[in-house]
């Protein structure tokens, strides 16, 4: 059976950035990391209804830097502000150092793939009959522009006493080109017949000169050393 790598994962690097962008010592790197699930847990809890695609955290010097992305910035930063201005003091007490939260919009939430995924979970829990939502967000998600989408659901579909997969995909998503953008999602939907998986695969397009590489040192070639000839005899 083929093996199939994370199409996120493989592309760090390449066309894709980590989630998490900060340095730390050999001592704090395990509490960083603690710290990093811890917020990332919060917020999905606390965010779970702002349609929030992604978290980036950042610590520059003696403070924290988080970035979300959403599709409904106005249910994040609530009126006035007051929210966000919430939120920020609970995660400051959190992380135990200053916090300062960015919010970036995301304009086409039809091209991002956990929103999208999220929009099948919640239809699926909803008991929408699962072809129609599968094939609903398929053409939401090309009428936005995207070059090919892939949709996976596995589980008790409709209720079936045996759990099947089922997958719909238009267009075309490269998973071995490394320079393709995709944008990768997996989400649970948890109905009254059990759980059922949900996963999304949007291709964007692709991007041609990924990333900047650090160039890396050109070999020195080193001197051999001169063979030693016996006398003559």
């Amino acid at each position: 059976m083929g093996q199939k790598v994370h199409p996120i994962g493989i592309r760090l690097g390449v066309v894709k950035k980590h989630n998490a962008n900060w340095y730390a010592s050999p001592k704090q790197y395990a509490e960083f990391l603690l710290a990093d699930l811890q917020v990332r847990d919060f917020l999905g809890a606390r965010l779970k209804n702002a349609s929030v695609s992604k978290i980036l955290i950042e610590r520059p010097s003696e403070n924290a830097r988080i970035t979300i992305s959403t599709a409904r910035p106005g249910v994040l930063i609530g009126k006035k502000g007051e929210d966000v201005e919430r939120l920020r003091r609970d995660v400051a007490k959190l992380m135990k150092m200053p916090v300062q939260i960015n919010i970036d919009e995301i304009r086409k939430p039809d091209l991002d793939a956990k929103l999208v995924a999220e929009g099948i979970a919640s239809q699926l829990e909803r008991r929408v009959m699962f072809r129609r939502a599968m094939k609903r967000a398929v053409q939401n998600s090309m009428r936005a522009g995207a070059k090919g989408i892939k949709v996976e659901v596995s589980g008790r579909l409709g209720g079936a006493e045996i759990a099947r997969t089922e997958w719909y995909r238009e267009g075309r998503v490269p998973l071995h080109t490394l320079r393709a953008d995709i944008d990768y999602s997996i989400v649970r939907a948890e109905t009254t017949y059990g759980c059922i998986g949900v996963k999304v695969w949007i291709f964007k397009g692709e991007i041609l000169g990924g990333m900047e590489q650090a160039s890396a040192p050109t070999p020195v070639e080193e001197a051999r050393p001169a063979k030693k000839r016996g006398p003559k005899n």
